[in-house]
């Protein structure tokens, strides 16, 4: 049996995004209403945090750049930095791209990079008890970054686009739509020249399954995590939409699972602590905790600029 491990009481209101860096042994992930960048090292378990100057949602590292990130905050995407050697403090915030957003009180949610280190991710409106399809994805690479736009994707009604993860390959883009209305997760070919997903398909209908679908992450195997929302689970998926295991958490709101530690054989999951409600039965919510699946993950794609920060030319 798999058991889970508490390895950071961090009470993160919407604890997102957690993100392994395997130079540091250390693990980074979003509080997105309080804008808060944790990072908690393994070796000396310590966790440090810094400020973001709006809800931060999504991030990914930006490559060759310790310190430095990508993410998606709640009017556009920025290049946010606390340098390798800070301790806290406010982040450095740069708008890399604005997002018109279809209606006020919309922000980023869920994004990640694809194995070519273009950064994805999608929005939603944060009133989900207003069920509008208004949610997007928008792509952000080198041709985005040097027009200063991000790339909207056009992949039909989502109302909280959720869940994005890539195979091995990177030829099939994974994305769900955690809303209750909908609790859907399709696959998507991927051209891996131009950033473009099609086909879309669906891949697992989670609204007979327990928990909403929530944050994903692929495994060496191919095979797709995602967090059951509401319902204590992470749940592993095969490649043909198979469900072939689910592992139990604490608490009830697991929000986004990533894999790390030395062989990437940890899969982290960060929670969500949710306000006004009974915690007697899971004093833990908000919490970071670690499951040995006894499979190995993938390293996470840094962001792969039109330029190096020290103005080395990169290309995508």
């Amino acid at each position: 049996m798999v058991s889970a491990e508490l390895v950071v009481d961090a009470r993160c209101a919407t604890g997102e995004s957690p993100v392994w860096r395997a130079a540091e042994q250390a693990l980074y992930w979003a509080d997105i209403p309080r804008g808060i960048l944790h990072r908690w090292q393994a070796a000396q378990p310590q966790k440090t945090q810094w400020q973001a100057p709006q809800m931060l949602a999504c991030l990914a590292a930006w490559d060759g750049a310790p310190g430095h990130w990508i993410a998606g905050l709640e009017d556009g995407l920025y290049l946010l930095s606390h340098g390798l050697g800070s301790e806290g403090g406010a982040l450095d915030a740069q708008r890399l791209a604005p997002v018109r957003h279809a209606m006020p009180g919309m922000r980023f949610n869920d994004g990640r990079c694809d194995r070519q280190g273009r950064f994805l991710a999608g929005t939603m409106l944060q009133d989900m008890g207003a069920a509008q399809a208004v949610g997007r994805v928008y792509r952000f690479g080198a041709r985005e970054q040097a027009a200063g736009a991000c790339t909207d994707l056009d992949l039909g009604p989502l109302i909280v686009p959720n869940g994005m993860a890539f195979s091995p390959d990177g030829r099939t883009m994974y994305l769900s739509d955690s809303h209750p209305q909908v609790q859907a997760v399709w696959a998507f070919d991927y051209d891996v020249d131009s950033g473009t997903p099609s086909n879309r398909r669906l891949f697992v209908d989670m609204q007979p399954l327990p928990g909403r679908p929530d944050g994903a992450a692929v495994d060496s195997d191919g095979c797709y995590w995602i967090c059951g929302n509401d319902a204590g689970l992470v749940h592993r998926f095969t490649p043909d939409g198979r469900l072939d295991r689910s592992l139990a958490v604490p608490v009830k709101k697991p929000a986004m699972c990533a894999f790390g530690g030395s062989d990437l054989d940890v899969l982290y999951v960060t929670s969500i602590r949710p306000d006004h409600i009974d915690l007697s039965d899971q004093p833990l919510a908000g919490g970071v905790f670690a499951l040995r699946p006894g499979v190995q993950g993938l390293p996470e794609p840094a962001f792969r600029p039109r330029a190096a920060l020290h103005g080395k030319s990169r290309e995508s």
